[in-house]
Order: structure tokens, then C-alpha cells, then sequence
């Protein structure tokens, strides 16, 4: 794939050290999104009855019978299998809630990797995998979720620390440390 390929830039000794193997980035990518997943499921990830985000205060909500869990969000980007395309840049998300993904791409074009900062990209589903694995790794986030869709799209979302609120009101704080 393309995409995936360095530019053809001649580069001097100090920038070959400092650019990424991105094998490397997505196997790191794909295990912390495995470890992520595994640690918040303790509370329910995955498990809520609805999910919402709001764009004005960057809060992600998951809301079950017994609880809600909130935590600040970003959105990497999107996927829609009938177009086979991944969105780096959706024309609908505030500015505030593409921050991390606009970093990612920044950090691609320097890199030698212009193909991953396209707006769009041609992908089917594993290649998205592939492209929300790395910019996962790259943000540091602690938290990863798949916002469903119609149609089978869906949303990529980091987070990070959760609080959970229950019906009686007491409230308590989950934290990973992906270090």
C-alpha cells in the first residue's frame, strides 16, 4: 500500500535516526489498544446501553441502568465500509475534538509518511484498524472505542480517565497508566 511507503526525501543522518518504524508503531499500537480494552472493561466498556459524545465540551458519556461513565474525548477518525475510506478530516467535528488526529498527521508529514495525513484515505476495514492502531500509539491515550454507527461506520475515539457515577451518586475515578 502507498500509504505506507516514505516519501523519496534524501534524508541527513540525524533525521534517518529519528524517524519511526511504523511496524513497529503498530504492533505497540495494536497491543495497547488490546491492554486498554481488557483494563476497561472492569467497569463496562462495551456494555453500556447508549453512548454519546458532545462536541462542545469534548466529554464522552456511556450511560447503564446502574451508572454513567464520562471522560474527555477525541476523535481520530471515522470509517464507512460502502466507501471503503477512512477520515482524518471530518468537516462536521469542531476543531477542539480533531486535535489529537491533526498531531498524528503533523507528525506523519514530518516523518516521511504524507500518505497517512491525507484527509482521505482509501481503506477497507483493515487498514483502518491499521491507521487507528497507529494513531493510538502515537497519542498516548488511554482509552480507545469504536463509537458505532449506521450502516457499519464508526468513529474512532480515544479517551481518558474515566469517571463513573452511580445511581446512588457516589462517584469514583478509573485510570490506566499505558507507560
Amino acid at each position: 500500500m502507498g500509504m505506507f511507503k516514505r516519501s523519496n526525501k534524501t534524508d541527513s543522518a540525524g533525521q534517518a535516526g529519528e524517524r519511526a518504524d511504523l511496524s513497529v508503531l503498530l504492533l505497540q499500537g495494536e497491543d495497547m489498544i488490546e491492554q486498554v480494552g481488557r483494563a476497561h472493561m472492569s467497569w463496562g466498556l462495551g456494555s453500556a446501553d447508549r453512548w454519546d459524545l458532545d462536541q462542545t465540551t469534548g466529554i464522552i458519556t456511556w450511560t447503564f441502568p446502574d451508572k454513567t461513565a464520562t471522560a474527555p474525548a477525541q476523535i481520530l477518525g471515522s470509517f464507512a465500509p460502502r466507501s471503503d475510506s477512512w477520515a482524518w478530516a471530518n468537516q462536521s467535528l469542531l476543531p477542539d475534538m480533531s486535535r489529537d488526529s491533526r498531531r498524528f498527521c503533523d507528525w506523519a508529514e514530518a516523518n516521511g509518511h504524507p500518505g497517512l495525513a491525507q484527509p482521505k484515505i482509501d481503506a477497507d476495514e483493515q487498514t483502518a484498524a491499521t491507521l487507528a492502531a497507529l494513531a493510538f500509539r502515537f497519542t498516548g491515550a488511554t482509552g480507545f472505542y469504536k463509537g458505532p454507527g449506521a450502516n457499519s461506520s464508526y468513529v474512532v475515539i480515544t479517551f481518558g480517565s474515566v469517571t463513573l457515577t452511580t445511581s446512588d451518586g457516589s462517584v469514583s475515578t478509573f485510570n490506566i497508566d499505558v507507560s
